[in-house]
């Protein structure tokens, strides 16, 4: 049998078209891509078909240059670059430049003289003390009848409230209704419970000796004799049985949604997931989820963490300094923020650090 061969240097020829084939449409395909091709493309633009194109006259080009504003070229040396402040702040810092919104502490009046009485800091004050000044540039009060007057015959904001018409007089003095309810919440402490951290007035006694006690045991649980000083408060225990508990929820069971779970006939009432170590720096904004309202007849504040001893001096803060029937540990929380930092529902799998802060805890 024969096998034919092909010269790799000759060109093999083309077969003739058949019948029917559309020539035609091809060469205008070709003749299309080579316009486009052709015509020139500015950069970050696509080339399109001519067909595609918008058609423009004269007369809209003509108005569009002229409507376009004028760019004058700079004449002026560009300044040196500024040079880059180090820092892991600096990008915050930058954030906050140039809003218009910003009020210096110099133009907002004194909490204190805004409730008519003395200011602790006198001249170091940061705060202005001028009232006649805010008054003329505060702006008018938004109605005549301040829902927190009304309710507890007094306001607590002043003359900065926004209705502070209803309980000013004329001398700028705040008025008080006597014989309402003038209690907002229980263990709602402001700033002072900060300041007092800061200085140090808080003190924890009862942890301190427990640690010590413990770590002189090898690690068990030490006599009674040597826990000194005793609790401050005599714990009682708290009845669970044949009552409704509202569990702990982060940023759901805050004080109002725990008011309304009270009129549905809840008994039992807990304070959302305060950290432990929050709580120690004297954070306002942790010790604000800590507030009890009235209404609340058995009330338990939760804590988080993964330390006995923060959550011990915690706890013993909390037992002293606020209006509280029991202490909850959050050994269920699965969030990113205090699983990978060994707290939460991480405590499931340490039983024996679990022991320890119990242990701590209840000192």
């Amino acid at each position: 049998m024969t096998v034919p061969t092909i010269d790799s240097n000759s060109t093999p020829e083309c077969p003739a078209p058949e019948p029917g084939c559309n020539t035609a449409a091809a060469g205008s395909t070709e003749t299309q891509t080579e316009e486009a091709e052709q015509r020139p493309v500015k950069a970050g633009e696509a080339p399109i078909k001519k067909e595609f194109l918008a058609k423009v006259t004269p007369a809209a080009a003509a108005a569009a240059a002229a409507a376009a504003p004028v760019t004058e070229p700079c004449t002026e040396p560009s300044a040196a670059p500024a040079k880059a402040t180090g820092g892991q702040n600096a990008n915050r810092r930058a954030q906050n430049k140039n809003k218009a919104y910003q009020v210096s502490t110099s133009d907002r009046l004194c909490a204190k003289l805004s409730l008519g009485e003395d200011c602790p800091f006198g001249d170091k004050c940061t705060f202005s003390h001028d009232i006649a000044k805010y008054l003329t540039e505060k702006p008018v009060d938004l109605g005549t009848q301040c829902v927190l007057f009304d309710a507890y015959g007094a306001c607590k904001y002043g003359l900065r409230c926004r209705y502070a018409g209803a309980h000013t007089d004329a001398e700028h003095k705040q008025m008080r209704v006597e014989g309402k309810q003038q209690l907002y919440a229980h263990n709602d402490f402001g700033r002072e419970i900060q300041i007092r951290m800061r200085k140090k007035q808080i003190t924890f006694p009862r942890t301190d000796a427990f640690d010590r006690t413990y770590a002189a045991s090898g690690g068990g649980e030490p006599p009674i004799a040597d826990q000194e000083p005793k609790r401050q408060k005599t714990a009682r225990r708290v009845d669970f049985r044949g009552k409704t508990y509202l569990a702990p929820l982060t940023t759901v069971g805050n004080l109002p949604f725990r008011r309304i779970c009270k009129g549905f006939g809840v008994d039992i009432t807990c304070s959302e997931m305060a950290l432990a170590g929050n709580l120690l720096q004297g954070q306002q904004s942790e010790w604000a989820l800590l507030k009890r309202h009235p209404s609340e007849a058995l009330f338990g504040i939760q804590l988080a963490g993964n330390r006995a001893d923060q959550l011990g001096r915690a706890a013993e803060a909390v037992g002293n300094e606020c209006l509280v029937d029991f202490i909850d540990l959050n050994m269920g929380c699965p969030i990113d923020m205090a699983y990978n930092s060994g707290g939460g529902s991480a405590l499931m799998a340490q039983s024996a650090k679990v022991e320890r802060i119990v242990r701590t805890m209840r000192a």
